[in-house]
């Protein structure tokens, strides 16, 4: 476990990747310790040890009652290791790591990212599976956007994005992570926040949402997101130019995620093609982010990240130009890298769709 004497995990995805048990974001402690050798022990308040189901067999409950200290038990759990090199969840409160530095100050502390990324980036067959499922869910609502069957003009950005988020629910999703609807001059915005602004005719659109998956038999649920472009009528000639560069720098992103390539160049892929069409400067952030249990988690698709990808990595491939007070677009496709080359994981249409409605 690279030197590392045991993981401490508490609140985030990383525990209930693990364990199927979801610590609550609260203030009485529940964290699991894991030894690089031993039995795992989960340490978690007595009124919440019925919610962990079958895993006996793989770790001990310590439920801790009101009155006891649960920093003190995480230390005891420890045993030797209390002086030793530890690693915690990346997602803990800094009031329960401050406690524990105070009560073990001979530690050595990392985080538990430097160990379990890199397993959860490299998703298994049943993962892949939940996360395609994910896809397919946005997908049908893409399709639906592009159809027309969601009205659009006349419509406020919060309005249509209420319509998408209970489209989300309704497609397999037990929560929305996000929605983007970006109208006009906003669509320059990248991470636009959805407001009050009337959708009128004549302008581009941008569309960015998904959520999480309900679990299934204890599992953690898998994120789901895309980003598609819609046109309000007829878009000028600037502007359909622009989008069909943009479709071939996602493509050209898409087949350069390989196994073996480093993910800066499929960075570099993508967006070397807008540079040529005169786009470069107008797209201002990373190709792409892992995604699984969490909406954004490694490997990050970016200029400076040589390593290479993995059989299994699922990440977003999602070139995009912003022109300031003007108008933006963004085409976004969930990938894995396999063996056998790029699995996209999100199949609505690519193409402009315009809609007069």
């Amino acid at each position: 476990m690279q030197g590392i004497d045991a993981l401490l995990l508490s609140v985030g995805p990383d525990l209930p990747w693990l364990t199927g048990f979801a610590a609550m974001a609260m203030e009485r402690l529940s964290m699991l310790v894991l030894p690089a050798e031993g039995r795992p022990q989960l340490i978690l308040p007595a009124f919440e040890a019925d919610l962990v189901h079958d895993r006996e067999a793989v770790m001990d409950l310590v439920p801790w009652a009101e009155t006891e200290d649960p920093i003190a038990l995480v230390s005891r759990s420890l045993g030797a290791h209390r002086a030793g090199n530890l690693a915690i969840g990346d997602h803990t409160w800094s009031r329960f790591l401050v406690a524990l530095q105070a009560e073990m100050p001979d530690a050595r502390w990392q985080q538990a990212s430097n160990v379990i990324s890199s397993l959860r980036a490299q998703k298994d067959a049943a993962e892949i599976e939940a996360l395609a499922r994910a896809g397919a869910g946005v997908d049908r609502i893409a399709a639906e956007l592009q159809t027309g069957e969601i009205p659009l003009i006349g419509r406020s950005e919060l309005a249509i994005a209420a319509d998408i988020e209970a489209r989300i629910l309704a497609n397999g999703h037990r929560k929305v992570n996000f929605c983007i609807v970006a109208s006009g001059p906003n669509s320059s915005s990248p991470h636009h926040h959805t407001g009050d602004r009337v959708v009128q005719s004549g302008e581009p659109i941008l569309f960015d949402f998904g959520g999480t998956t309900a679990e299934v038999d204890d599992a953690p649920g898998y994120c789901s997101d895309t980003s598609r472009m819609i046109f309000t009528g007829e878009p000028p000639v600037e502007f359909a130019e622009a989008y069909s560069a943009l479709q071939a720098a996602q493509e050209a992103g898409v087949r350069a995620a390989t196994v073996g390539t480093a993910a800066e160049l499929v960075d570099s892929a993508a967006r070397t093609v807008l540079t040529e069409a005169g786009l470069g400067q107008y797209f201002t952030h990373r190709l792409g982010h892992g995604i699984g249990v969490e909406a954004h988690e490694d490997p990050y698709l970016v200029g400076g990240n040589d390593r290479p990808l993995a059989a299994g990595n699922a990440f977003s491939v999602e070139p995009g130009f912003y022109i300031a007070g003007k108008w933006g677009a963004r085409i976004e496709d969930i990938v894995v890298a396999t063996d056998e080359g790029p699995r996209r994981l999100n199949n609505s249409s690519h193409e402009l769709a315009i809609v007069e409605a």
